[in-house]
């Protein structure tokens, strides 16, 4: 049974940092890239990073230099990393799982979903 289980949301303060994971099992890992997506009430889901088997990393770019994502293989989980917090990053944070060709962060190429954790941010 596939499962994809976040953890590490809540809340924080402008300018703060948090840390989500995502374990993964019940499929075969190495075989597949992970993606963090978000989305926020109203708005349409959005791709945030992503990474390869081998380690490549891909962000969106209202993320780029303030998010990283890395991941622990030995252990199936990959993380996110959020600094320089903003409001506007307040969402539920979903991992996923991709074993597409092409290396993106568009939501359908992603075969397996987390049920998400919920980031808020504010003062």
């Amino acid at each position: 049974q596939v499962k994809l289980a976040e953890s590490g949301g809540g809340s924080g303060q402008p300018g703060g940092s948090l840390r989500l994971s995502c374990a993964a099992s019940g499929y075969a890992y190495s075989n597949y890239y992970m993606g963090w997506f978000r989305q926020a009430p109203g708005k349409e889901r959005e791709g945030v990073a992503a990474i390869s088997n081998v380690g490549t990393t891909y962000y969106a770019v209202s993320v780029k230099g303030r998010f990283t994502i890395a991941q622990d293989n030995a252990k199936r989980t990959v993380y996110l990393q959020m600094n320089s917090l903003k409001p506007e990053d307040t969402a539920m944070y979903y991992c996923a799982a991709s074993d597409a060709a092409g290396f993106s962060l568009r939501g359908e190429y992603f075969a397996f979903w987390g049920q998400g954790t919920q980031v808020t941010v504010s003062s």
